[in-house]
């Protein structure tokens, strides 16, 4: 069996900087899978179908990485898929503290699965979906934040908002 590692996140939506690290890791393992999870403490702009449908055409071109979606604990569905690493992208050291503690609880709950904190380019060190839904909703010019199918799924879905 060759190395697996899984990246979640939520990606609402997919970014520069998700897809750096996800291009990245695919260099490093063998079968990553990208899974996106429900974060209950966040209301996504788009469906948990939509953030596949998107992941999944931003990463066509990487044979090694498989795109899901998952609504449970993430080291069970690390465990489903026998991966024995987490991988989690860092943008700046603010991210650190969150990560920390999420990974403290992952290793209370599966102490053979690691977790690999890969370091956003620079680039990307700014990038947050966040910024880049408050960007788009303001019609600003986010091309150089997100891959091209990712553009026009936003500006379709604030242009449907916008008509309600």
């Amino acid at each position: 069996m060759g190395s697996i590692a899984v990246c979640p996140g939520s990606f609402d939506p997919v970014t520069n900087g998700h897809f750096d690290i996800i291009k990245r890791g695919a260099n490093v393992f063998d079968t990553i899978y990208v899974v996106v999870l429900n974060n209950s403490s966040k209301s996504p702009l788009f469906t948990g179908e939509e953030r596949v449908a998107l992941l999944k055409e931003v990463t066509k071109s990487l044979p090694n990485v498989v795109v899901e979606s998952y609504s449970g604990l993430l080291m069970e569905y690390a465990k489903e898929k026998q991966a024995k690493t987490i991988l989690r992208g860092l943008r700046a050291v603010s991210d650190f503290e969150y990560e920390m503690q999420i990974t403290s609880v992952n290793r209370v709950l599966d102490k053979e699965i690691e977790t690999l904190f890969m370091m956003t380019n620079n680039q990307y060190s700014f990038l947050s979906s966040s910024i880049v839904k408050e960007v788009a909703k303001y019609g600003g010019n986010i091309s150089e934040l997100v891959p091209p199918p990712v553009r026009e799924a936003l500006a379709e879905k604030f242009e449907q908002l916008s008509q309600k």
